[in-house]
Order: C-alpha cells, then sequence, then structure tokens
C-alpha cells in the first residue's frame, strides 16, 4: 500500500509538471478566457446611421444577456451576396443585381466572371453547430427586439481536426443591409466529443484578410477595425471589423489594424553549465541513473508508442474518414472512434505493462506517453491557449493512465490481479470520461 502511495504522487506529479506546467506558461489567464457570468437588463445595441435596426454585441448559447461569443466582423450588403461571395464559385451571372441591390457599383462582383474563382479566395463550406442567439433589435415602429438563431453557419477546415467557424445573422429590415457575423477557431476534443474553441482574434483576421483580398476592395475606406466594446471573453480586444459592401462609409470608425504577435523566449544552457552539472553528479546518482538506464526494455518503448499510436490515431483517423468517407455521418465517425479513447487506451496500456516488472517504471512510461501525445497533438493544431478545466481533465487522465499501467505490472499482480492502484487508476479514469462528457470538466 505504501509502495502505491508513491507512485500515485509519482504519477501525479509527472501530470501536473508536463501538463500542468506548460500549459501555464503557453495558456492565457482564466479571466481571459472566462465569460462575464453578469446579465445586463437593457443590453447597448450596435446600429449604424443610416440603419433602424441593430444588435447586441455579444452572443449567447441560451436566450440571456451574458457576455459571451462576442461578434467581430460585420459586412454591409446584401446576405445572400456575402454567403455567395464566401461560398460559391464565380459563374458569370454576378452583375445581374436585384433591383434592392443597386446601391453596389455593376462591376463590384465582375471579378467573379472568371470560372472556378471562389470571391474572397476560400470556399467556406455550409458548417454545423450548436445554436447560438443573437439579440436583435429591429428599431422604432419596427416591434420588440428579439432573440434570433443564426442565417448560417460557415467553416473552413476539419471538424475533427481544427476549423475556424462563422456564425452569421442578418438584418431583420431588408433595407438596413447588415451581417453580424461571430468568427473564432476552434478543435474537436475527443475527450468532450464537442468543439472547444480557441479564440476568436484568429478567425477575425482570417475573415478580414479574405474581404482585403477581393480586387475592388479599397483596404483603406472598405475595410476598418470599428471598436464596439464587447472586449474580455475569449481574446477579443471589442475592435470588429466592419467591411462596407455598399461602397461607402457608414459608420466613424478608427481605422488601426493592429497585428500584435507574441513570443516567448526561453533561456538556453550553454554545454559548459550542462557539463559542470553532469560533473558534480555524485557516485550515487550515478549509480541510480546507470540502474534506470539498466531497467530500460523493448516492452518500455512498445508501450509508448502502443499509447502515442492510439491517441494520435484517432485524430487522424477522424480526418481521414471526414475527408474521405462522405457517406459516414459526423456522429458515426465519433461512435466508431471514441471506443479507441474510452476502452483501447486502457486496455492496451494494461495488455503492454503487464509484461512489464517493475510498477513504477510501467506508471512512468504510460504516463509521460499519454502527456507527449497530447501534447503532439496540441502541436499539429495549432493550439496555443487551454482554459483551466481541460487542463484539470488532462491532468486526471494522465494521471490514471500511469496508475492503469502500474497497476499490471507484475510486481503489482503477484497477489491479485485486481489491485489497489489498478482500481484507483480504472475508477478515475471512467468518473474522468463521463464527467467529461456530461459537462463536469
Amino acid at each position: 500500500m505504501r509502495r502505491s502511495i508513491v507512485i500515485a504522487v509519482v504519477v501525479i506529479a509527472i501530470a501536473f509538471l508536463f501538463v500542468g506546467g506548460p500549459s501555464l506558461l503557453t495558456s492565457p489567464s482564466a479571466s481571459d478566457v472566462a465569460p462575464e457570468e453578469e446579465e445586463q437588463a437593457t443590453p447597448e445595441v450596435v446600429s449604424f446611421e443610416d440603419s433602424e435596426s441593430g444588435f447586441w454585441a455579444y452572443l449567447n448559447a441560451r436566450e440571456s444577456h451574458e457576455k459571451r461569443s462576442p461578434i467581430n466582423v460585420i459586412v454591409r450588403g446584401d446576405t445572400d451576396d456575402v454567403v455567395r461571395l464566401m461560398t460559391e464559385e464565380g459563374d458569370g451571372d454576378w452583375e445581374a443585381l436585384d433591383e434592392d441591390e443597386e446601391d453596389a457599383e455593376p462591376g463590384t462582383y465582375s471579378f467573379l466572371a472568371d470560372e472556378g474563382h471562389h470571391a474572397t479566395g476560400t470556399e467556406w463550406g455550409e458548417a454545423a453547430g450548436t445554436t447560438r442567439y443573437a439579440w436583435i433589435d429591429p428599431g422604432d415602429g419596427n416591434g420588440d427586439p428579439y432573440w434570433a438563431t443564426e442565417t448560417l453557419q460557415l467553416d473552413n477546415g476539419d471538424y475533427y481536426g481544427e476549423r475556424s467557424h462563422i456564425r452569421l445573422y442578418e438584418s431583420p429590415n431588408p433595407d438596413d443591409q447588415w451581417v453580424a457575423m461571430q468568427g473564432h477557431t476552434e478543435h474537436f476534443d475527443w475527450f468532450t466529443l464537442r468543439h472547444r474553441v480557441d479564440g476568436v482574434e484568429a478567425a477575425q483576421l482570417e475573415i478580414e484578410s479574405e474581404f482585403m483580398a477581393l480586387p475592388q476592395t479599397d483596404n483603406q475606406s472598405d475595410i476598418q477595425r470599428i471598436n464596439i466594446g464587447n472586449s474580455g471573453p475569449s481574446d477579443s480586444d471589442g475592435w470588429a471589423t466592419l467591411v462596407d459592401l455598399l461602397g461607402m462609409i457608414v459608420a466613424p470608425a478608427v481605422a488601426g489594424l493592429a497585428l500584435t504577435a507574441s513570443a516567448s523566449v526561453g533561456k538556453q544552457r550553454s554545454r559548459t553549465d550542462e557539463t559542470e552539472d553532469i560533473a558534480q553528479l555524485t557516485e550515487v546518482d550515478r549509480a541510480r541513473l546507470q540502474a534506470a538506464y539498466d531497467r530500460l526494455e523493448a516492452r518500455h518503448l512498445v508501450l509508448a508508442a502502443t499509447i502515442l499510436t492510439l491517441f494520435l490515431g484517432v485524430r487522424l483517423a477522424g480526418v481521414a474518414l471526414e475527408r474521405n468517407a462522405p457517406f459516414l455521418t459526423m456522429h458515426v465517425i465519433a461512435a466508431l472512434l471514441y471506443p479507441v479513447i474510452a476502452l483501447g487506451i486502457p486496455i492496451a496500456t494494461y495488455a503492454v505493462a503487464s509484461g512489464l516488472e517493475r510498477r513504477l517504471d510501467a506508471a512512468i512510461v504510460a504516463s509521460l506517453s499519454l502527456a507527449v501525445a497530447i501534447w503532439v497533438d496540441y502541436g499539429l493544431l495549432g493550439v496555443d491557449s487551454l482554459p483551466v478545466d481541460v487542463v484539470l481533465q488532462r491532468i486526471l487522465v494522465v494521471a490514471a493512465l500511469g496508475l492503469i499501467a502500474g497497476g499490471a505490472a507484475r510486481r503489482a499482480t503477484r497477489d491479485s490481479r485486481l489491485n489497489d492502484m489498478l482500481i484507483a487508476g480504472v475508477g478515475m479514469w471512467a468518473l474522468v470520461l463521463v464527467g467529461t462528457l456530461f459537462g463536469y470538466f
């Protein structure tokens, strides 16, 4: 029992060090990613001088004025035209405008005559996603404000990888001609079976650059940044992109597209310092290092490779099936691959670790391997920020897998295969995954 406690402390320390440690260095603080929960009774509406209607600068998962998903792109123009610009290839018919679209110059979309060219450079596809509500005010004499669901959802990327996701909301009055967008980057989390939002700034810049690339766009006047006061949630700074497809400036704005880049600089010790450290090792230290090296065997490498292959294989398989098996729905793909995460990884870990002699060795290899797999996965997806609940969940699953591996080793199963470490590891793994699926992590 005493040895089991020591191993449990070691795997928890490894999990915190190799999952929680890097997260503290690379992720924003909790206040940067958490939404404001306080509800506003009378929200301030964003509107334009030539428009009767307006919208609140946030979206919400329920009909409540909580400051959650910030709107970050506004396009002045007809909704159908905006959608066609982003989703359809040119077919030569764009110069035939409807009567209510005559505010745009006849040649605005003439460059689409080249067949096969997408106006904004990217063919944004129609997307699926959970509903978000926008607070729309039709204006005096046009009715009461109301909660509206999205007109359309678009994305660019892989559902089971990482993607940019946009929700579009159109003006309630046809003459007002505005489309409010909420764009964000997100990745699919195989532990929770849902998407995790990474931020809004990168998606805003992507959409912005798409419209800047239009041949008829004057970057100085047609695309600007306006402050709509919705900074706070995620990495929003409160400045929304205003795209004017009507050929006129409709709102006062402060032009100021500020691109900021952050970089972390790590200190690298010189070889001289490393040599001095090695020289300072005592004979006891060297003996321990040599003993650890002597205990390494092929099965340790097999265990590490098994965990890495299963974890990263689910990510790659999900993207591959999404791209190459259109007859499979997203839910079917999830049903096929999630058991590999939930059952395949702990079962394979137990099977391989059961051939190892030492409990501590098996626990360390398994926990380190899963931690490495998690960070390799995030690196492939380009994720550079993690909310606190995700970090905690990853720490727990890394520790749980280490306990499963330790409980499978031969020294742990001398008396009984059902030992304290195995029970604790399996119980923690099951509780964390079930809790995650039900939204507790």
